[in-house]
């Protein structure tokens, strides 16, 4: 027996029962060491979750696909590692603890402590980690959780220093000054990576036009119009550039006189009044003539002298054409300088204050100096005009502060060198999607060199000691360290590699001698996640260990922004240390939005938490919803695609589940029993398990091409074919007399049960990678009983499919009725005319000729899911419908505009059944010269009198609409035996209850029911059919349909 299961599941009760059953029979540890010492492997490697915050619902879609092929892989029998990673150094640790201790500024985080600092932010990682962890396992997501590896371990750490001193030993770090994003509250600089991957923003920003006054002219009043969005980078101009090759005007405005890009009169000058184009010129015979810096009165611009420039990279798209050149605050703008030998002024500190040398700027900061700036400009009458410009802008990714633009000095690793070995081992790797290849080659060739420092307090320790001789040196190990220390060493041993204890070990000077210190930066937090492959792999230790498990078979993340930050890391540090590729599959996969396909956020309201979800949703709800969606595309993700997950697969699977277990449990079906043959057993049983064993095998390969999505899809086409055409069209075998134990056994009967009970078996197994609680539910039930049976589905093996019981005819045959069937079906509605309603005849139109010889195998099927009498062959659509051919205005008109004339006139000449083969043939189709695109013609079919006709595909089928008296009457019975077994349903009747029928009303009805006994009676499981008012002890009802009344009672006996 198996228990009863109810078609109105509560499946979040069934997960907390499932997920309470597994820990008291540590169902998870016994799934983790099953394949212990197996002879394959499958190594992944798990990108590190940050451990700052509980988990979101987009966290939960890569840890399900993480799951999803690591228990595939198990139930394959792979021996694996199951570690989980928690990434757990670097900023955004350090501004959470910011918050909470309520510091505002690095000089308040060096009063507070550097040391208790770093230890709360070692604190907040393991809080957090727990929390992710349980949160985790909620999920399903099973790992060796005791074993998860921390990017803040020592191990990690001191793995990244070996990194680092092969990058040394080739010559590949250098300090370098350069210009570099800069958040002034967090005091550091920002890598590209950090800002191409997430750190832009839609910010309005001022739009200001400036006059730079020329010097040592003829005429009075000339000027240059520039025009910045960064009016606190005026202070530092050095020069102002022009395009040589571009055309620039000399024009009058107000009495004064302006140099501006000819084609940006329109929108600068013109929006200031009436002016006057005096001369036009190339921009390369404005270059050297001088200007007057806006802020010559400054210190820092002192003996500087100011000249226009040539620079190719002015365009012509916004501003003036004519840009203002401050090397101390642009990137661009410093390359230049460095390249026409001009001077750099740097402007301000790490928190964003003007330094000395500005005057009444100095010590103000950079994001309240904008309206001192307007006032003075206007003081010195070159203030032109002050817009809104609304652009992307970078943003810092953990504060949100807007970043400025300074240069520093930082440390770099060139890639001038190493970005071509790491495109050749990029090249060998298999990047699912497909597109991922070229993405991650686009960014290694247009990248900047890797800064690797930051100025802060907690992350790597970046082992570089930098002498003020000059000499670098650079530790790569512990024991290193320990041997070249010269003091400070006893104070640091016992503790982990960060600030401050490590700053307080010395080494001395290989060059000259001198004591010398560590620089204080710590490293790019991409530097912790990027050497795993060897950090968690025992790289330095055990080199068997780390070669039976590395490369990576199979690592996952999301694509947007790991090409540039993890995947690179990874490519990046496996290239120096081996020159090899660290994994050989990467599966990426989009971004998740709300359900309206906006970006989710905190501050919108918008943003789903896991336990949120897990909590409304159900997590196998959850994870299918992950799994069926395209990875490659965003997925938009909410409350109520969750209830079309549940209404669309989830609830009609239950109810197949439900409805066998139930018939089951009525019949005493033991699994146990020798099941008939499959040669013995219906077409419908042989048909259903070649499905079942290509679903298999489709379902399989596209897991082992990791395409989860396909896969989904795949199981999903199943269970629509098992539950709206195995059962449903199989249903009356369940429901018959006859025993399927014992003697005299209903060999018909026992197949239909041993076939369902070994699809729902198979797909408990089948999905448990896809929702582990849902399949371990249907797994525990349906092979309680089985002798061969596991413990759990999740100690199962992955079905294999059967290629022997595939019958290709067969899937066709049967596919080709549900075809027919549904067309059938469009037909009637179309008429208006009930399935219940018999008709004589339905004519079909088949699209090959191969299909022909299946339509016997099916004939029957056809005749009863269209409930009609005669199956009719036709070879031309035209005996059953008029066609048409009408031409799409919408479309032809915009496109052919007075020439649609003529081709109308052809098309009026031109016989539509020559257009309509072509059309359903996909043929070309030229008319009055001109091509027809797809789309361009319709066709427009109606059922001849007599008929109503469905075309598709170029199947046509069309019903005969004529009704005899005898049809109508067997229709009248068909829609009263439909009555009464919903009035069974709603008066609590067994489905094996037998009852007597009572009935009363007009004569139609009662000759319908009289002329059709015994269908009636053995589809009601009526024993008598009295034509009497109903007894007061009925379940009565007054029905009326069709203009016909009766009233129907029924008495269980």
């Amino acid at each position: 027996m198996f228990k009863a299961v109810s078609p109105k599941i509560d499946f979040l009760k069934m997960e907390k029962e499932i997920f309470e059953w597994w820990n008291k029979n540590q169902i998870m540890q016994k799934y983790l060491d099953r394949n212990t010492g197996a002879s394959k492997t499958f190594s992944f490697i798990d990108g590190p979750i940050t451990a700052n915050n509980p988990m979101g619902a987009h966290h939960a879609w890569g840890r399900s696909y993480k799951d999803l092929f690591q228990r595939f892989k198990a139930m394959q029998g792979f021996d694996q590692r199951f570690q989980n990673g928690f990434d757990g150094q670097g900023l955004w640790i350090e501004v959470e603890v910011e918050k909470e201790l309520g510091l505002g500024s690095k000089r308040e985080i060096e009063a507070f402590g550097i040391d208790k600092f770093v230890n709360l932010c070692k604190e907040r990682v393991r809080k957090f980690s727990e929390i992710i962890t349980n949160q985790s396992i909620r999920l399903g997501y099973w790992m060796h959780w005791d074993n998860s590896y921390h990017t803040m371990s020592d191990e990690n750490n001191y793995t990244i220093w070996k990194f680092l001193k092969e990058c040394h030993n080739r010559g590949w770090i250098y300090e370098g000054n350069d210009v570099m994003p800069w958040c002034p509250r967090c005091g550091t600089g920002l890598s590209q990576h950090e800002i191409v991957t997430e750190g832009y923003k839609e910010i309005q920003h001022p739009g200001l036009y400036v006059k730079f006054p020329l010097i040592d002219i003829d005429e009075a009043a000339e000027f240059l119009l520039v025009w910045t969005t960064t009016p606190w980078t005026l202070p530092s101009n050095v020069a102002a550039a022009v395009n040589p090759e571009k055309i620039y005007s000399k024009v009058a405005q107000n009495d004064q006189i302006f140099f501006v890009a000819k084609d940006l009169i329109k929108s600068t000058i013109a929006k200031e009044g009436k002016f006057t184009i005096l001369d036009e010129m190339y921009g390369k015979s404005l270059v050297g003539k001088a200007y007057r810096t806006p802020f010559e009165e400054l210190n820092v611009q002192k003996g500087i002298k100011h000249h226009i420039v040539e620079w190719d990279e002015v365009s012509e798209t916004e501003g003036t054409g004519i840009v203002h050149i401050a090397p101390g605050a642009g990137k661009d703008d410093l390359a230049l300088a460095r390249k026409l030998g001009l001077p750099i002024i740097a402007s301000i500190d790490e928190s964003g204050n003007f330094i000395d040398g500005f005057g009444d700027f100095t010590n103000q900061n950079v994001y309240d100096v904008n309206r001192p700036i307007y006032q003075s400009l206007r003081e010195k009458n070159i203030f032109y005009r002050l817009d809104s410009y609304l652009h992307r802008y970078p943003v810092c990714w953990r504060c949100d502060s807007e970043l400025v633009f300074r240069i520093v000095d930082e440390w770099f690793i060139s890639m001038n060198e190493l970005r071509h070995m790491i495109a050749k081992v990029t090249k060998k790797i298999n990047w699912v999607p497909s597109f991922g290849m070229d993405r991650e080659l686009d960014w290694l060739r247009n990248m900047d060199d890797w800064m690797i420092s930051k100025k802060r307090y907690y992350g790597l320790a970046l082992p570089i000691y930098k002498c003020s001789c000059g000499h670098i040196e650079i530790i790569g190990s512990k024991d290193e360290l320990k041997e070249k220390a010269i003091s400070g060493w006893d104070s640091f041993s016992e503790q982990s590699p960060h600030r401050p204890w490590i700053d307080n070990v010395k080494i001395q000077c290989t060059a000259c001698s001198k004591p010398i210190s560590r620089i204080q930066d710590v490293g790019n937090a991409w530097l912790d996640a990027g050497i795993v492959p060897f950090s968690t792999l025992n790289y330095t230790d055990d080199p068997d260990y780390w070669r039976k498990w590395f490369p990576a078979d199979w690592i996952s993340e999301s694509f947007p922004g790991q090409f540039r930050n993890w995947f690179y890391s990874l490519l990046t540090m496996s290239t120096v240390l081996e020159n090899t590729e660290p994994f050989k599959t990467v599966f990426s996969y989009a971004l998740m939005r709300d359900e309206k396909g906006e970006e989710m956020h905190k501050s919108k309201g918008n943003a789903i938490w896991f336990e949120d979800a897990a909590d409304k949703m159900g997590v196998d709800c959850m994870r299918w919803l992950y799994m069926k969606h395209n990875p490659a595309a965003n997925l938009n993700f909410g409350y109520h695609n969750a209830d079309e997950v549940r209404r669309q697969f989830i609830i009609p699977l239950w109810n197949v589940y439900s409805f066998f277990t139930t018939y089951a449990n009525i019949d005493e079906y033991n699994p146990n029993q020798l099941a008939p043959k499959i040669s013995d057993r219906s077409q419908l049983d042989q048909w259903i398990l070649s499905e079942l064993n290509s679903m298999i095998n489709s379902v399989t390969t596209s897991l082992e091409k990791f395409e989860p999505d396909t896969a989904a899809r795949t199981i999903e086409s199943f269970v629509e074919i098992l539950s709206n055409w195995y059962v449903r069209r199989g249903r009356r075998r369940f429901w018959k007399e006859g025993r399927v134990e014992g003697k005299n056994v209903d060999q018909d009967k026992l197949s239909a049960y041993s076939t369902l009970h070994e699809c729902l078996l198979t797909m408990s197994k089948l999905l448990a990678p896809f929702m582990p609680f849902l399949s371990e539910s249907m797994y525990q039930n349906l092979s309680g009983s089985l002798k061969t049976s596991k413990q759990s589905v999740h100690l199962e093996s992955y079905p294999i499919s059967n290629s022997n019981l595939i019958d290709e005819k067969l899937s066709k045959a049967i596919r080709l009725a549900m075809k027919l069937s549904s067309l059938g079906r469009a037909a009637r509605n179309n008429a208006n005319i009930k399935v219940r309603q018999p008709l004589d005849s339905v004519q079909i139109k088949l699209r090959e000729s191969i299909e022909i010889e299946l339509l016997p195998e099916i004939s029957e099927q056809l005749k009863d899911e269209l409930n009609i009498k005669n199956i009719n062959i036709i070879e031309n659509p035209t005996e059953v419908m008029d066609i048409s051919i009408k031409p799409n205005m919408a479309l032809l008109g915009p496109r052919l505009g007075k020439e649609v004339r003529n081709l109308l006139e052809e098309l009026k000449r031109t016989d539509p059944l020559e257009i309509h083969s072509k059309i359903q043939n996909e043929d070309k189709i030229e008319l009055a010269g001109h091509e027809i695109i797809p789309g361009e013609l319709e066709i427009i079919g109606k059922g001849k009198e007599g008929f109503s006709a469905t075309e598709e595909n170029n199947y046509v089928v069309a019903i005969t609409t004529k009704l005899t008296s005898s049809l109508i009457n067997e229709g009248i019975a068909r829609e009263i035996v439909h009555r009464i077994q919903t009035m069974r349903k709603n008066a609590g009747f067994e489905i094996t209850d037998y009852i007597e029928t009572f009935y009363f009303g007009d004569n139609e009805i009662v000759s319908a029911i009289a002329d059709n006994k015994n269908y009636f009676s053995r589809e009601t499981l009526s024993e008598k059919l009295i034509n009497e008012i109903p007894p007061t002890n009925a379940f009565s009802e007054e029905q009326i349909f069709d203009g016909l009344k009766v009233t129907l009672g029924i008495v269980r006996i």
